[in-house]
């Protein structure tokens, strides 16, 4: 999908009814359809890891300095010797265009405009191209590692080829979750429509107009290698015997022969998987526990950041994702030894909310926040936070 058919945002809009994400969600959970929106936020389980990594995020304290000399803030970020207009960006998520149409485009769209980085999944619905063609190539590309090394080439060539600078390869989804509102939803790969979820999708109008104008959302990186006339059964089972299979050092050597750019593993929390990964030639690490999505009882990203922090934020490029919701949590994170952040769910419950404004109204949002905290505390550059950090409660 070409790039000039998206309606433009008004990238000096900010709708003042929608101040923070948590107002941004609850006016998507209206427009959205229970089955999509649940499957946006829900959790694995009993969902208490999810509810941790926000709640863990805010016990972090920030200590100001008020009678110091202060020339502004400094939202600027330097990663992978690319300057951002802000530490922070678009995680990768997968089926973005059933929570809203064109969501993958509209949100791509609206990380080139604000200079931001956008990481694309393989399982998302725009492929590699449109989104090389929205961005002018300056996307990530998340890899959902397949069990055939053939179609992991195939890929990593495509990423490549479109210039995508950063590939980024995910750990941290060996099986595939245990997640009750996505089983009593009938949610897989693809989605099955039961007449509950079909009652759902009519009493939300602007939703169906806009899914019948984009079309039902597809696999599209995926689309050139998955046999024809499949019906919803067996694309599922094709889907499931795809990415099937453990990421090992085997396969993250063989990625790293072949991919010439950055390359970031996400979903390390612990200093052995940290330690390997960067004698297998890692660029960086993403700090994930895949939203709250994989295992309940695991730690919160923030206290994963802490420990991983002391040992290797020397050493390489520590970044986290899954919990963030506001610009004091990217505050919080980045003091903590973050030196970048990634959001998911916030940038899509503004999709959600407002459509094709929606990502351009949460990243004009979020700066706003995060500039004020930074005035606030009296920092001037994003590299500074950490020397604000008071505690993280033990």
């Amino acid at each position: 999908m070409s790039q000039k058919s998206l309606p433009e945002p008004d990238s000096s809009a900010f709708h003042s009814q929608y101040p923070s994400i948590e107002h941004l969600r609850e006016r998507a959970r209206r427009r959205v359809p229970r089955f999509a929106f649940e499957y946006l936020e829900g959790g694995c389980f009993s969902e208490v890891n999810l509810r941790r990594n926000t709640e863990e995020i805010r016990e972090v304290r920030l200590h100001p300095w008020y009678l110091r000399d202060y020339a502004g803030a400094d939202l600027r970020t330097e990663i992978f010797g690319q300057t951002y207009e802000a530490p922070f960006g678009v995680a990768p998520i997968g089926l973005q265009g059933l929570v809203w149409p064109r969501a993958t485009e509209i949100l791509a769209k609206a990380t080139s405009q604000h200079q931001v980085p956008f990481i694309l999944s393989t399982v998302a619905t725009a492929s590699i191209e449109t989104v090389a063609e929205i961005t002018g190539g300056k996307a990530w590309f998340q890899l959902y590692h397949p069990a055939e090394p053939e179609l992991r080439d195939k890929l990593l060539d495509r990423a490549r080829e479109a210039g995508f600078p950063v590939l980024v390869i995910l750990a941290d989804t060996p099986t595939f979750a245990y997640r009750p509102k996505e089983i009593r939803n009938g949610l897989s790969i693809p989605p099955r429509m039961s007449l509950r979820n079909i009652v759902q999708m009519m009493m939300r109008p602007s939703w169906c107009l806009g899914q019948l104008a984009a079309g039902a959302p597809q696999f599209q990186t995926m689309k050139p290698y998955i046999p024809k006339g499949l019906n919803m059964k067996h694309l599922g089972l094709f889907m499931n015997r795809t990415f099937s299979g453990r990421l090992s050092a085997d396969k993250i050597k063989a990625i790293r022969e072949r991919w010439p750019g950055k390359l970031v593993v996400k979903g390390i929390v612990t200093p052995e998987d940290a330690e390997l990964a960067l004698q297998l030639g890692a660029d960086g690490l993403i700090v994930s526990n895949h939203g709250g999505r994989q295992l309940d009882a695991g730690d919160s990203t923030i206290r994963s950041l802490a420990g991983l922090q002391r040992e290797f934020g020397c050493r390489t490029t520590l970044m986290l994702d899954s919990g963030v919701r506001s610009g004091p949590d990217v505050a919080c994170a980045l003091a903590s030894g973050a030196k970048f952040v990634f959001m998911g769910r916030s940038f899509m419950y503004g999709v959600g909310a407002l459509g094709p404004r929606g990502g351009d109204h949460t990243l004009i949002m979020l700066k706003r926040q995060l500039r004020q905290v930074m005035e606030q505390i009296g920092c001037e550059r994003v590299a500074d936070l950490p020397k604000h950090l008071l505690l993280l409660r033990e």
